[in-house]
């Protein structure tokens, strides 16, 4: 994986993470393949019901402005 994707990457996430513990979670970064990232949702977040929403319109958002090559953000188990 490219060094500096993956720190753009979890320069994104350093991003969102501060509104995602407000709510008692957290995010980390699984993988990185292609152009696709794959993420894992913590704590509050991986049982949270509107955890797909913050998918699409926070972290993808925030990772795609980062890092503009990647075309798809997913969560893992």
């Amino acid at each position: 994986m490219n060094k500096t994707l993956k720190n753009n990457i979890e320069v994104a996430l350093d991003e969102i993470r501060p509104f995602l513990k407000n709510d008692g979670g957290d995010i980390s970064l699984v993988s990185v393949d292609k152009k696709t990232v794959k993420v894992k949702f913590e704590g509050a977040c991986s049982t949270c019901t509107v955890n797909q929403m913050t998918l699409k319109s926070g972290v993808e958002m925030i990772i795609k402005k980062h890092a503009p090559e990647i075309e798809d953000v997913i969560s893992v188990e």
